[in-house]
């Protein structure tokens, strides 16, 4: 280290002079050394952040690649309006016009039952049974065909009753026409006067979401909700029904009739 020693001053005098800018070094030596402390912490701050927003993104994509994987293969049957009454037989009906016609010309078989109401824009509705349903089944799969028809709007029950697959037929009367989703119902009919204007949907076991009349929901889950019909829009209640039993906002909504009110 080099030392300039002014000749004009006393070895005190440089001393001193000395002593005062080991002290101004010392200082900004002192606030040099704080600012780097500073940014170290910063840095390692910076550096905890980018680790957690890995984390977090690595999390996030197993997430979604495992709920992905699980996800379901979807039954036949749930492209149709469908659920399994409370003795364990499937009833499976029309969306629309296009899906009445393969319910009831593809899966209505004998011994099966097949509902429909005494007005348009009804569902028909398969009751998969093979002869062997009891009433209940019968009160439930009418239950299901009033709910999901053009009644569950007005909020009245429409007459509901059932008959025999080889009651039902697309041959018309000489001058009629049958129209798409439609049919011809010959014979005697069987009218269903024990059901309720009201749709339960729930979250089973498994985790998926179940919709229908009560007596068959309560069976296979132990969360679930009745809907009435009401004014309230069908996206609002199907996002209040996720909020208080989970699920598929999508599944909750492919049971909901429409416009309505959570009962309970």
């Amino acid at each position: 280290m080099k030392i300039n020693i002014s000749l004009k001053k006393s070895i005190e005098k440089n001393a001193a002079d000395y002593f005062e800018k080991a002290k101004k070094l010392r200082k900004k030596a002192i606030g040099a050394q704080k600012i780097i402390e500073e940014q170290r912490k910063k840095l390692e701050e910076l550096k905890k952040r980018k680790s957690a927003e890995i984390e977090n993104e690595r999390l996030r994509e197993e997430y979604l690649k495992t709920k992905k994987e699980r996800k379901r293969e979807r039954a036949w049957y749930e492209k149709f309006r469908w659920f399994y009454t409370s003795e364990g037989f499937l009833a499976i009906g029309g969306r629309d016009a296009t899906s009445n016609e393969i319910v009831v010309k593809k899966h209505a078989e004998k011994g099966d039952l097949i509902f429909h109401t005494d007005e348009s824009g009804s569902p028909f509705v398969v009751l998969k049974c093979g002869g062997k349903c009891g009433t209940v089944s019968i009160n439930e799969a009418a239950q299901e065909c009033a709910v999901y028809s053009r009644a569950w709007k007005r909020g009245f029950s429409p007459s509901v009753f059932y008959v025999n697959p080889e009651q039902v037929t697309k041959e018309a009367k000489a001058g009629e026409f049958v129209p798409k989703g439609s049919f011809m119902v010959y014979g005697q009919r069987n009218y269903v006067k024990e059901f309720k204007m009201e749709v339960a949907i729930g979250l089973d076991s498994e985790g998926n979401v179940n919709g229908g009349p009560v007596t068959a929901v309560e069976k296979k889950c132990q969360k679930y909700v009745i809907v009435n019909p009401g004014d309230t829009k069908k996206t609002d209640i199907a996002k209040k029904i996720q909020k208080k039993i989970g699920g598929e906002l999508d599944d909750i909504m492919n049971f909901l009739p429409g416009d309505g009110e959570i009962f309970r």
